[in-house]
């Protein structure tokens, strides 16, 4: 979350009642913490963390405390660790239908909607919406290459991510193995003071994008082949 307004109330209600919090990073969340006054114990599961610590926690909870996971910003478990969570808690559930707030023998997993980066960015483009690709993060080196370049006749919005470091890199490739003048649409700073949405083609975003403005988080939106601005 850039933005703490962006808080549903039940993401602080939640917060709030749980008996303890799992934080991606606890120093971010304490900013949220102190800002709705919540006192609940908070411990840290990050990238790093190790499988034994995953189990202590999910083993926590089967014995019957109740947590809530959070991450640095937007939804969690969405391009974040706290996958590796959910997926040992489905594993406790002998019934995996198990409707979200029933009991029944093993660990209900309730998901509180949030902000996240990628349906913002979707909501504001004005880019064709009705189908599309989240990619995550691009990997760094094998297999990059193939999926950008799959990108040339794809019919439909494809969206990742992309860190600060390599998006000037990035325009640079999509610019080689797609197409220059392919229309894409690039968030910066999504909900931050610095928010910034971006719409034109590949050629005009490396012109926009300078040392200056290139600081922050990206999210990428690569429009349909056949669709134009």
């Amino acid at each position: 979350i850039g933005n703490l307004s962006d808080m549903t109330y039940r993401a602080v209600e939640t917060l709030k009642s749980v008996d303890f919090v799992v934080a991606e990073d606890t120093r971010h969340s304490r900013i949220l913490f102190d800002r709705y006054e919540i006192k609940t114990q908070m411990l840290s599961f990050h990238a790093r963390s190790s499988e034994r610590k995953a189990e202590e926690i999910i083993d926590r909870i089967a014995k019957g405390e109740t947590a809530a996971y959070i991450s640095d910003a937007g939804t969690p478990c969405i391009s974040d660790p706290g996958f590796k969570l959910t997926n040992l808690a489905a594993r406790h559930n002998p019934n995996k239908s198990l409707p979200s707030g029933r009991s029944g023998g093993g660990i209900t997993i309730i998901p509180i909607p949030g902000p996240s980066a990628v349906t913002t960015l979707l909501s504001g483009s004005g880019f064709p919406s009705d189908k599309f690709t989240f990619l995550g993060f691009l990997p760094h080196k094998k297999g990059r290459q193939t999926i950008l370049k799959s990108l040339v006749e794809i019919d439909h919005s494809v969206l990742f991510y992309e860190s600060v470091h390599r998006f000037p890199k990035l325009l640079k490739e999509l610019s080689e193995f797609v197409d220059p003048n392919r229309t894409i649409c690039v968030g910066r700073e999504l909900t931050k003071m610095h928010e910034e949405i971006y719409r034109g083609t590949v050629a005009q975003a490396q012109d926009h994008f300078t040392v200056e403005n290139t600081r922050g988080e990206f999210v990428v939106m690569v429009a349909p082949s056949n669709f134009k601005i």
